[in-house]
């Protein structure tokens, strides 16, 4: 069976070491799990990179990447592919704040990396219908591939099924 190819976004790492939030950092280490035991192809954008390190609790930016450290994944540049799906989206009437713009890049990133799934902990923005059912219509419209945004647990769950 082929392996899930999945993009992380920063909420979603940020979550490792989310200790007021124990329930749902429980979820992503248990999702952190299976990627170390090579469950997914994983994707990490350089956005990602970027937002970690904008983080003023360097320890908490050090023990984040110590976490990114010890898996397998594929970094993936912001692209003018991906700026262009990132235009589509506020197009689209999703995500249309200036302030959004990287919730956007982080779309197209996994768009143009052909990812089945983006993991995230952004409610507010990403895991929300809206945004999934606007993601869904520009990757019908676009010809790219259908694109999942779920929380981490609703994959561990998924996982945990068989």
């Amino acid at each position: 069976m082929k392996k899930l190819k999945i993009y992380i976004d920063t909420s979603a790492i940020g979550y490792l070491d989310e200790h007021e939030s124990p329930n749902d950092m429980k979820a992503m280490l248990a999702l952190w799990d299976n990627i170390e035991k090579s469950k997914y192809d994983v994707i990490i954008s350089e956005l990602t990179f970027i937002e970690l390190k904008d983080n003023k609790n360097t320890e908490k930016v050090n023990t984040l990447l110590g976490y990114v450290a010890q898996i397998e994944y594929e970094t993936i540049g912001i692209t003018a592919e991906a700026e262009h799906i990132a235009s589509l989206v506020k197009k689209n009437e999703l995500l249309v704040s200036d302030k959004h713009h990287n919730d956007r890049l982080h779309i197209g990133c996994a768009f143009v990396a052909g990812c089945d799934i983006i993991v995230s902990m952004n409610f507010k923005h990403l895991v929300n219908v809206k945004t999934i059912r606007g993601v869904r219509a520009i990757s019908n419209i676009e010809g790219y591939k259908n694109i999942d945004i779920i929380q981490p647990a609703a994959l561990v769950e998924e996982e945990g099924a068989d």
